[in-house]
């Protein structure tokens, strides 16, 4: 399965290089006509499903790829696909120095905005979500419709970025990725299985000692425990 993340054509803000966030504007005439272009690309690749953000320019991308397609599927709206709230940012140029220092405090969230921390655990978990969904329903081919700051946790959750690799992340207006989907290696959220463990053991020299210490004390408890039975039935 394959899963298509674009970005949102050119709004008048990113024509100023100025942080758009919760701004909710439409598409200028070039951003209109990049997602049109954006749209005749795609034509092709039959699209099982349409998730966007509910941000005007986000839907306004999502419906011109869906002009072009045969048999197009509905346009989904998830709140979690929303931009990053920049906070006290928001209209700042990109290049202001407070907000490229800030932008390097992943877990702290911007003044009366979210940090990248928080951005990750929605859109993870929608990411996770529509996994499990689509497994479910044999999809083949997904397309989100978002914004630059989703798109570089998107990609993070696919290829694990370095701190200055994700700060410097870009994608340009209507740029396309495509990964394979479901992720392969996502956490399962559940404990080593036994194999898993004696593997580990086996590996590493010091859980190997912790295993054998383990296991000489079950047996040593356990002795007592049968020698103390065996005693108290003479009496």
């Amino acid at each position: 399965m394959k899963l298509y993340v674009m970005r949102h054509g050119e709004t008048n803000r990113n024509k100023l290089n100025h942080v758009l966030g919760r701004s909710d504007l439409p598409l200028n005439e070039k951003g209109l006509s990049q997602a049109d272009m954006a749209g005749r690309k795609l034509k092709d690749i039959h699209f099982d499903a349409i998730y966007s953000s509910p941000m005007k320019r986000a839907c306004q991308t999502a419906w011109s790829v869906v002009r072009h397609q045969t048999n197009p599927a509905p346009v989904l709206v998830d709140d979690r696909l929303i931009e990053q709230n920049f906070g006290e940012f928001e209209g700042f140029s990109r290049d202001d120095e407070r907000y490229q220092k800030e932008k390097r405090d992943y877990f702290k969230p911007f003044k009366g905005g979210e940090s990248f921390l928080d951005v990750a655990a929605r859109v993870y978990c929608f990411l996770d979500d529509l996994a499990r969904e689509s497994v479910r329903s044999d999809r083949e081919n997904i397309l989100i419709t978002t914004h630059g700051g989703i798109l570089r946790v998107i990609e993070n959750y696919f290829s694990g970025m370095e701190n200055e690799e994700f700060t410097r992340f870009f994608a340009s207006n209507c740029e396309v990725r495509c990964y394979d989907f479901p992720k392969k290696d996502r956490d399962t959220l559940k404990p080593l299985d036994d194999f898993q463990l004696r593997r580990l053991e086996s590996s590493i020299p010091k859980l190997q000692q912790e295993k054998e210490a383990e296991d000489l004390s079950k047996r040593y408890v356990s002795g007592l425990h049968i020698k103390g039975i065996t005693n108290e039935c003479k009496h």
